[in-house]
């Protein structure tokens, strides 16, 4: 029992001690601050660019929105520990990037797109990394998707990513709330006029946190692409992750992504939520753990990723 003990004490110390040995480093690509952590001692390793997911989300998964969780932190520091290097950055207008935001009705989904192509490229001539793989968490899934296209990537990581376009999505959440079904079919006919590429005048003021007139371009621009679609296209290994208690992004949507993609690994993990946390299904428990940084990340989760990296 003691020699147990003994053993997997030095194994906590040594685990402390290699990660305590990394390196942190603020870096900037086109006015966009990101945090570059690195495993020391100095040596080539693999390194895992992490895109967020949508709304005003930090380099760390964090939002005013009202999430602290800070799932991508967590992620960044369990690579480190594993011997593999991170990049993650404050989206274009939040945080430290802020300098690099645009007027909403300027914004496009491609500006994240081309966001995320200028990280590869700036870690792809760093030789300290032996590959670039994107991990796109939830939007930043679909935004790493079309990234990985055009980049020099060498993997990509779909974690609690849509597999539909965004309109389908949130139709679906709709009848999950179960909306009344005149409200599903209005905005159901308002989408589809966004997608022929019209905008909508004097959108209903019921509706104007989807349609008000400055977010339409970007909805747009965002309705043109299909993550099956996407996904298709990838000439690179990829992985799909997704959680079973995910109340968000159903296994339903990682499911399709699989389907589009037969060659992709699959992991799901179990009782894992959208913000990576082990939570129930319950609504309210589920919420709380958005506001939990000290909350581990999902058991099982990190295993999945690092073997898909360093494989």
């Amino acid at each position: 029992m003691k020699t147990t003990f003994l053993i997997i004490f030095l194994g906590f110390i040594l685990q402390t001690y290699a990660f305590s040995q990394s390196k942190e480093e603020t870096v900037s690509v086109n006015k966009i601050e990101g945090t570059l952590l690195t495993p020391e001692p100095k040596k080539t390793v693999p390194v895992v660019l992490i895109i967020a997911g949508s709304g005003p989300t930090d380099r760390n998964g964090n939002s005013i929105a009202g999430v602290t969780a800070q799932p991508y932190k967590l992620l960044a520091e369990e690579f480190a520990k594993n011997e593999i290097a991170t990049l993650r950055y404050d989206k274009r207008g939040v945080a430290k990037s802020v300098t690099a935001g645009m007027k909403e009705d300027s914004l496009r989904f491609e500006h994240y797109i081309d966001d995320a192509v200028a990280w590869v490229n700036f870690l792809s001539k760093d030789k300290r990394f032996s590959s670039v793989t994107i991990l796109g968490h939830s939007e930043g899934s679909l935004i790493g998707m079309v990234a990985a296209q055009k980049s020099k990537t060498s993997k990509f990581i779909s974690l609690a990513g849509a597999g539909r376009p965004i309109n389908e999505v949130i139709l679906q959440q709709l009848k999950d709330q179960k909306q009344p079904e005149n409200i599903i079919t209005d905005i159901e006919n308002l989408f589809n006029q966004l997608k022929e590429g019209k905008l909508i005048e004097n959108p209903n003021p019921m509706y104007m946190s989807l349609f008000r007139p400055s977010v339409q371009p970007y909805m747009i621009s965002w309705l043109r692409y299909n993550p099956q679609l996407e996904i298709k296209k990838l000439q690179i290994p990829t992985l799909i992750v997704q959680g079973t208690t995910d109340i968000q992004v159903a296994e339903s949507e990682a499911l399709l992504l699989k389907e589009a993609s037969p060659k992709a690994k699959y992991l799901l993990v179990e009782k894992m939520n959208h913000i990576l946390k082990a939570s129930t299904a319950d609504r309210a428990e589920n919420i709380a753990t958005y506001s939990k940084p000290d909350l581990p990340l999902a058991e099982g989760l990190m295993s999945g990723l690092v073997e898909f990296v360093k494989k």
